[in-house]
This record gives structure tokens, C-alpha cells and sequence, in this order.
């Protein structure tokens, strides 16, 4: 810990400093192979669809022999052919989802189970969602996320500057669009406690973020009449100076999460809490990342381009090709009365 801390310590001061911004090309090429993959996986796979979106049934039922190859020869044996989804949760549940039934079917789905598992027909939780349902609660889910990068937009444009605000917000859509190729990969199901993930990791990935541009704020205040760094490099520090907090601060987060995702869902069967603890999880990686080696380099990109922060640019640079030949100067004046030029001989 306390070596970290040493390391945070020169990181702050400038004394060691990693190039975040001047390899913002390596880090935007291996973003790019994570949407790349990401695209690929949502177009060949696609997202798996809980029945709270797509409408459907679904067949709860407690049995101590509970098993997934048992739920399904009881559905097959009702007449049910369509696509169905059995999970079985804990060590004495199984959960079976079909798309929408009829009075009749869900009947006599119920009447198999009942008698596959040896319970009554009545301790089976069964639960039927329309279409109309699912499409209303997807359209609510859509225009919560569009409301939420709306609003961040406006807040950041006002609390700090419109291409911060831009900056962010390509970090947040990378985040999201990330997570969800993971989700479509690993084929969990997206229910409502996913979209509640995906609503916590965009401000948790937003919260990273506002933070390291706080501080970018803070190194670039009047930086144009300064001329003592470009924007690059003193956003580059900013990065640094928050790099072990951001560590940190994402790590302590990791840890309950990814508690509740190995343990919870992985050891002891909690296969209801999976959905929002993988969103959860990935979110909050991805977040730390591209608050370090996504916004803030687009940021610097964006604000590079601005004619005083070019001609910022120009001057430092004129400035340090002239200590350059000072220094090459002062070593010939060292090297002796041979090497040196002739202004400099003794007579």
C-alpha cells in the first residue's frame, strides 16, 4: 500500500508519467476490436430477451428433484414446440419460459409439470406477459436511456465545457455498447434488472470520468496565456495525477460486485441476481477504462484542433527546439577551448 501510494505521490507531482493521450491511436485501435466483436456478436447472436420484453409464459416450480432435462420433457410432452428457456435456480427451482400460450396450453403445461415434479398444480408460480406489455416496457427502458444521456449532456455542457460534454458522452455509448456484446455473448437473458444495470454502470462510468476532467479542468485553466505545456500534456498529467484514485475507488467497487456475480450467482445459485451483477461488472470495468484511454484523449483531440490551442502548441514547441540548442551550445563551451566556436576561444 504504501509503495502504491509513492507511486501515486510522483505520478501527481509529474515526477513518473505515462503517455496516455500520445498513444490515444493504440488505445482507440483495441477499442475499436471490442466494438468490432461486439457488433459481431449482436448480429449473429443477438440479445436473448427476457418475457418482461418479448411477451411469453413462465412456469416456476419448487421441487427437491428439480432438474432442466426433466422441465423439458414435461413441456415437450404438453405440445409445446416453440422455443423454450429452462434455468434452474438454487438447488430446488426451475424456471421454464416459452412465448406466449394459450388458456388452454398454459393448462396443460402446469398439469405436466405437476405431475413430472410430484407437486400440486397451485404451488406452481406461472406468470403470462403479452406483447403489448413487453413493447411498452421496452419503449419505457429506451426513452429512460435516451433521457439520461440528454440530461448529462446538458449538465456537462453547463458545468464544463460542450466538448467535454461530447467526449463523455462517446465514452458512456462505448461503455454500453460493449457490455451489451458481452451480454449477447455470454447469452444471458436482458430483463428489467439489466436495464437497471446498465442505468447504474452509465453513472458510474460518468462519475469516473467527471473527475478526471475536473482535474484536466484544473491544469488547463489559462493554459493559452501560460504557454508553459500544451493542452495534450496537461491533460495527460490530469490523467495521471487521478490515475491511482481511479484504481482504487474501481477496485473497492469491484469487489461487492463481483461477490455477488462469482458467489452469488456462480457457487450458490442465485440465478435471479446474474443479470444485474454481469452488467454490473462489466460496466464498471469498461468504465474506469475509457475514462482513462477513451474521453480523455478525444477531449484532447477536440481541443487540439482550436486555433489558439495550435498555435499553444507552436509556441511550446518553438520554445523547446531553443532550449535544445542552448543545451547543445553549452556543451561544446564544455567540451574545451578546441571545440569551441570562435566567439568562445581564449585570446
Amino acid at each position: 500500500m504504501a509503495k502504491l501510494s509513492g507511486i501515486g505521490g510522483r505520478l501527481y507531482r509529474g515526477e513518473t508519467s505515462f503517455n496516455f493521450i500520445g498513444k490515444r491511436k493504440i488505445w482507440y485501435s483495441f477499442s475499436g476490436l471490442l466494438i468490432l466483436a461486439s457488433a459481431a456478436t449482436l448480429f449473429t447472436q443477438g440479445l436473448h430477451l427476457g418475457i418482461e420484453f418479448k411477451g411469453g409464459s413462465s412456469f416456476t416450480v419448487t421441487s427437491s428433484n428439480a432438474s432442466v432435462t426433466s422441465a423439458e420433457s414435461a413441456v415437450t410432452e404438453a405440445g409445446i414446440t416453440s422455443q423454450i428457456i429452462v434455468q434452474k435456480i438454487g438447488n430446488d427451482k426451475v424456471r421454464v419460459q416459452t412465448n406466449a400460450l394459450t388458456s388452454v396450453q398454459q393448462t396443460a403445461v402446469e398439469d405436466k409439470l405437476a405431475t413430472k415434479f410430484g407437486v400440486n398444480v397451485d404451488s406452481i408460480d406461472s406468470q403470462i406477459i403479452g406483447p403489448s406489455w413487453g413493447a411498452e416496457i421496452t419503449r419505457k427502458a429506451l426513452y429512460g436511456l435516451f433521457g439520461f444521456l440528454i440530461v448529462v449532456m446538458l449538465y456537462l455542457a453547463m458545468a464544463f465545457e460542450s466538448k467535454m460534454a461530447i467526449a463523455a458522452i462517446i465514452a458512456v455509448i462505448h461503455d454500453v455498447f460493449i457490455t451489451v456484446g458481452i451480454y449477447a455473448l455470454v447469452g444471458f437473458e436482458v430483463t428489467p434488472a439489466t436495464v437497471i444495470g446498465f442505468l447504474t454502470i452509465l453513472g458510474y462510468s460518468l462519475y469516473d470520468t467527471v473527475v478526471v476532467f475536473d482535474k484536466v479542468r484544473e491544469n488547463t485553466r489559462g493554459i493559452a496565456s501560460s504557454g508553459k505545456s500544451t493542452y495534450s500534456q496537461a491533460a495527460n498529467l490530469a490523467v495521471n495525477q487521478t490515475l491511482v484514485r481511479s484504481f482504487n475507488t474501481s477496485f473497492i467497487a469491484l469487489l461487492p460486485v463481483g461477490s455477488i456475480l462469482f458467489v452469488g450467482a456462480g457457487l450458490l445459485g442465485a440465478g435471479t441476481l446474474k443479470d444485474l451483477s454481469l452488467a454490473l461488472f462489466i460496466g464498471l470495468a469498461t468504465g474506469t477504462y475509457s475514462s482513462i484511454f477513451i474521453a480523455t484523449p478525444i477531449l484532447a483531440a477536440l481541443r487540439e484542433r482550436e486555433p489558439a490551442m495550435q498555435a499553444l502548441a507552436k509556441r511550446v514547441g518553438n520554445r523547446g527546439d531553443k532550449v535544445v540548442d542552448t543545451s547543445v551550445l553549452d556543451n561544446q563551451v564544455n567540451r574545451g577551448p578546441r571545440n569551441q566556436p570562435k566567439r568562445y576561444r581564449r585570446r
